[in-house]
């Protein structure tokens, strides 16, 4: 990836003419207004608050931020505050949508109303970026949160998105590693089929914008001593910037070990919409928060 760290990605995103507009869905949460006034006094964002007037000037007035001259849209019920912000989104007042008081489910039902024109004919996925210390630049992995077992054509879908996620960040032609247990093709491993079918497509042209390796391991993926040892040559062998996982138990486990065991920093975003979509737990940290916005403000 054209970026080691997350503070360089910082910096991409300064580099652009203008804030990004962040819609925050359900907006009277403590947690998520204390990372939105983070990024706002950063530069990063320009927050369009949605939802019921006097919870969210309550919410305010308690965290000190009566004072902001935020935009505050009035809803009066969370699928409403989502319906409103898809359709920000397609009147170009917000480019990206950062989740608040309010379930995924319900966020996502009312974006992708018809009305707001958020659904692109493309796949909903979800996409990691990961930063840790063994490995020399920031590290792709889907689908961790969306896909529960993707079939060839999701995978497909998966992996177009985050490259294209990639390619709006600034990194030329990803080298993605469509991971399985072994390099080899084995009948017995349908994810070792699927990753030998997905390198084909990118060599035909029916995956753009990127360099396709698979089936590979994770230890070839991420790195080049063990590629050498065991003679594997390949461009993206020890130098990979996506990991497509072959299901979502595979990506959300090894997306929590690199967290826990690794000490990962870690951000996601939903793509394949017509913008990113933040879809931070409560229990994360402001920093862990205020990092995920840089992420979809890089993407949008």
């Amino acid at each position: 990836m054209a970026y080691a760290t997350f503070e360089e990605l910082e910096k991409k995103v300064f580099a652009k003419a203008r804030k990004c507009r962040a819609a925050v869905v359900e907006a009277a949460d403590a947690h998520v207004l204390e990372a939105v006034r983070h990024a706002a006094d950063a530069g990063l964002v320009e927050p369009l608050l949605l939802g019921n007037r006097a919870a969210v000037t309550a919410r305010l007035d308690e965290l000190g931020l009566a004072d902001r001259h935020w935009e505050l849209e009035d809803t009066d019920a969370p699928n409403v505050s989502a319906l409103r912000a898809g359709i920000a989104v397609r009147d170009g007042r917000a480019d990206f949508i950062l989740k608040g008081l309010i379930p995924t489910g319900v966020l996502l039902k009312g974006l992708f109303k018809e009305e707001t024109g958020f659904r692109t004919g493309r796949l909903i996925s979800h996409m990691n970026i990961v930063q840790v210390r063994t490995y020399h630049k920031l590290l792709a992995l889907c689908d961790a949160a969306i896909n529960i077992a993707p079939d060839l054509e999701q995978k497909r879908g998966i992996l177009q998105n985050a490259v294209d996620a990639l390619v709006r960040m600034g990194v030329v032609r990803p080298k993605a590693a469509v991971l399985a247990a072994a390099e080899t093709v084995n009948e017995k491993m349908p994810e070792s089929v699927d990753a030998a079918a997905l390198k084909r497509m990118n060599q035909e042209g029916l995956i753009t914008d990127c360099v396709v390796e698979g089936p590979i391991s994770y230890d070839l993926a991420v790195c080049r001593e063990a590629a050498a040892t065991k003679g594997y040559v390949s461009p993206v062998a020890g130098d990979a910037d996506l990991l497509v996982c072959p299901n979502i138990v595979t990506a959300n486990v090894l997306i929590k070990c690199l967290r826990h065991s690794a000490e990962a920093l870690t951000a996601g975003i939903v793509i394949g919409g017509r913008v990113p979509v933040v879809l931070n737990s409560r229990a994360a940290s402001a920093e862990d928060k205020y990092r995920t916005m840089i992420l979809a403000a890089a993407a949008a």
